[in-house]
């Protein structure tokens, strides 16, 4: 079959176009085999088995432009075929690939063989040249952020601790308005924003000087104003909406409200740093140990990055943290600083990981954009929010007013 290939060469040089062949015609040279019928999609078969030899021929000499331009009018004919396959193989190409895709008329996806060839004419994306950060954020960025946050807040409570009752209106405020705009753009999902942020900061305010009854009454009024204000909105997505209303007054104002409640007493400036300090202590130590040795999934169907290794780092800062804070700055015993580290490090996991699920449920990376390295407001509160209300429950029994 070598031999026929060259002779079509021939043919073609001379006459500058492919001659017709006839499906099951033999060629020239093979007289003493059988013809064989060729159907639709054979051909470039039959052309594939012979291109080994046709590439071990010399190559033939064609004349300037007269090949290519012959190759370019027989493009999609089955008589084709056999010719492409030898220069194919010649030229050094894919003759196994080629011969097929002409015999049957489709055209390869754009950059297919160059994927297959391991180059590619589309540069790769900067995630796939730079190899992604152990640390899986900005951490110089993430790091300044946390200390201009940490200063702001040991300010306020060395100078007039109730400022800190403000820096937690401002936080709740804004975190509101991220978590609607991300329900409202991604799922359609339309949360009362006006009731919930003005009875947002009536819980968190109430809370100084009423307490837990001030938040909850609060609390309640805001729902009722939530169902009233969505009433004119029509029935479509009614219960959905009121249903997210409620949970966003709950999850960011009525959590933030037991913060608030830590900073009226006299020792609230111990109280407040008792709880930071040990939600801090046990997402550094997570975090610490996660990116050190973290190698065992804790929830990878929620939050993959978060470790069995990273979750002992936490226990082991947390009851560091609880024991010495608690027993230091609120005159408590050092084994209640240690029941306190212990559960500030399950309440402050179980609000990342409820926030990890919010997410992927909504299909985002941050609720927004605000701090850089750490994402958004509501991306700094998971963890303190349910924390604020174990930390004032147990501060209460162990430590009463």
């Amino acid at each position: 079959m070598a031999q026929v290939s060259e002779e079509r060469e021939d043919r073609v040089d001379a006459t500058g176009a492919h001659p017709a062949a006839t499906p099951g015609t033999p060629e020239p040279g093979d007289a003493g085999r059988p013809a064989t019928p060729e159907f639709p999609g054979t051909a470039g078969a039959s052309a594939t088995s012979e291109t080994p030899q046709a590439a071990a021929t010399p190559a033939v000499s064609e004349t300037s432009g007269t090949g290519e331009a012959a190759r370019l009018s027989a493009a999609g004919t089955a008589a084709a075929d056999a010719p492409a396959a030898s220069r194919t193989g010649e030229a050094g190409g894919d003759p196994a690939k080629t011969p097929a895709a002409s015999a049957t008329g489709a055209a390869e996806p754009p950059g297919t063989a160059d994927a297959e060839s391991g180059a590619s004419d589309t540069p790769a994306p900067p995630e796939a040249v730079k190899k992604a950060s152990k640390a899986g954020r900005n951490l110089p960025a993430a790091i300044g952020v946390a200390l201009l946050l940490g200063a702001a807040i040991i300010v306020s409570l060395l100078t007039v601790r109730y400022l800190f009752i403000g820096i937690i209106a401002i936080a709740i405020a804004v975190g509101t308005f991220e978590f609607a705009g991300v329900l409202r753009r991604v799922a359609d999902i339309r949360v009362a924003i006006v009731p919930v942020l003005v009875g947002g900061q009536a819980m968190i305010w109430l809370a100084w000087p009423f307490g837990r009854e001030g938040a909850l009454t609060a609390f309640v009024l805001t729902v009722l104003a939530c169902l009233l204000w969505r009433l004119p909105g029509g029935a479509k997505g009614y219960l959905r909406d009121i249903s997210a209303s409620t949970f966003a007054a709950a999850y960011l104002p009525l959590f933030g409200a037991f913060a608030a409640m830590l900073v009226p007493p006299h020792d609230g400036v111990g109280r407040v740093l008792t709880f930071l300090i040990g939600v801090v202590a046990s997402d550094t130590g997570g975090y610490i140990a996660g990116v050190l040795g973290g190698k065992h999934p804790m929830a990878p169907t929620i939050s993959p990055k978060k470790t069995w290794e990273g979750f002992a780092g936490s226990v082991i800062g947390g009851v560091v943290a609880g024991a010495l804070t608690l027993s230091l700055m609120l005159d408590g015993h050092v084994w209640q600083g240690v029941i306190f580290g212990v559960a500030i490090v399950l309440t402050a996991t179980l609000g990342d990981l409820v926030e990890s699920l919010i997410k992927r449920d909504l299909g985002v990376k941050d609720m927004g954009t605000l701090l850089p390295g750490h994402g958004g407001i509501m991306d700094r509160l998971d963890s303190l929010l349910p924390s604020a209300v174990v930390s004032w429950l147990l501060l209460s029994a162990f430590v009463p007013v």
